[in-house]
């Protein structure tokens, strides 16, 4: 794959490129975007890879704090597995305790569903 500019990387990853500016001006890449000679981003696989990473520790509340520590201990090297473990494993803890709280609202909404369609359906 040819590397992307910044439009093309928006577009395949659904961000503003305002949004991906911001992602490497804050430490949350695993290193510079490359540039072409004219000094525009240009966008590899791996880039794209991160950014999709990102994107989904993002959408389940990883806090942008826990984002970038995770990035700098990846773009620390080995040696700091366990850390980046013990960092995702808190972080799965929190989505699933939130799922468990969706769940039980889920089912309150299907019992009074239930009883509605007890009401409206004839019967």
């Amino acid at each position: 794959m040819t590397a992307l500019t910044i439009a093309e990387a928006a577009e395949q990853t659904g961000l503003t490129a305002h949004t991906l500016r911001y992602y490497e001006r804050d430490g949350l890449m695993l290193g510079s975007v490359g540039r072409s000679a004219s000094g525009h981003r240009r966008y590899s696989e791996r880039d794209l890879t991160w950014i999709q990473l990102i994107t989904r520790l993002r959408s389940t509340g990883m806090p942008i704090r826990d984002v970038r520590r995770y990035a700098a201990l990846v773009r620390a090297g080995d040696g700091n597995e366990a850390e980046r473990l013990a960092l995702l494993k808190a972080h799965r803890q929190r989505v699933e305790d939130q799922l468990a709280e969706v769940t039980a609202h889920l089912r309150a909404i299907d019992h009074k569903i239930g009883i509605y369609e007890g009401k409206v359906s004839p019967g």
